[in-house]
């Protein structure tokens, strides 16, 4: 269909039945009408499974055979993800799938009732009126290696801001408790500083720790570039840090939590 409201419009005509989907996690209501806002039959709710689809494509076909319409165009809102399986089952079944703003569905539901109050059959009949005002896209959905591509993308940005959040916890941690971690070690995302962190030790407790013993657990991740003055220097900076002049202003579960 053409991006244009004048064009989405013009597409919706005297033989084309709309149907409103209030979409939710289990069941969903739809409810009928044609170009002027004059409503079909009662409203009907359908559970979010393929019985419930089948149902629901069989309701509003006897509808458009019993009227007389040509073409059906279903709208809802993309509320969520639960949307996204009635518009590929719809999809298959080569009916044309609309999605309207939920911004407009909130604005618009005082029309008729002069009440803001949500109500799925109200929001029914709401997202109808808005695809019959040519308030509506239609989704685009990409297949084969463009879907995959699509997803891949989704993930990599859910992975990109969970590492925003771990790296974000470390600094953290880091901040409050031991800020004179970062003089020894430049890096704490490298081997050995990572390996030193996944101790959980604060400062305080960092200094009762032979040299020997932490090189020997660091050696384990890194082989060069590690020697005992190392270990000595970083002793030094612990003994130097206030969360080992006050060790009560730390808690051991703030650390494990923040470095888990």
């Amino acid at each position: 269909m053409n991006s244009t409201q004048n064009e989405r419009i013009n597409q919706i005509t005297s033989s084309t039945l709309i149907v409103g989907v209030d979409i939710a996690k289990f069941k969903h209501v739809a409810r009928a009408q044609d170009y002027r806002g004059v409503e079909f039959g009662k409203s009907i709710t359908f559970e979010n499974d393929r019985e419930g689809f089948e149902m629901f494509v069989s309701w509003f076909r006897k509808l458009a055979t019993e009227k007389g319409f040509q073409d059906v165009i279903v709208g809802m809102e993309p509320t969520g993800h639960y949307w996204l399986n009635l518009a590929h089952f719809l999809r298959e079944q080569h009916v044309t799938c609309a999605v309207v703003n939920p911004l407009h569905v909130k604005k618009s539901k005082e029309l008729d009732d002069n009440s803001p109050t949500k109500n799925d059959i109200k929001d029914a009949k709401v997202i109808a009126q808005l695809v019959k005002d040519g308030r509506y896209a239609v989704p685009n959905f990409p297949q084969g290696i463009y879907a995959e591509l699509r997803e891949a993308m989704k993930i990599r940005d859910h992975l990109s801001t969970d590492l925003r959040v771990v790296q974000g916890r470390v600094h953290n941690w880091l901040d409050r408790y031991f800020p004179e971690f970062l003089t020894v070690f430049k890096d704490w995302e490298c081997k050995s500083a990572r390996q030193m962190l996944s101790l959980c030790l604060l400062p305080h407790e960092l200094v009762s720790e032979s040299e020997e013993a932490l090189l020997s657990h660091l050696k384990k991740v890194a082989k060069r570039g590690l020697d005992i003055e190392r270990m000595r220097s970083l002793k030094a900076a612990a003994s130097r840090s206030l969360s080992s002049i006050f060790p009560f202003y730390t808690r051991r579960h703030d650390v494990s939590i923040c470095l888990l």
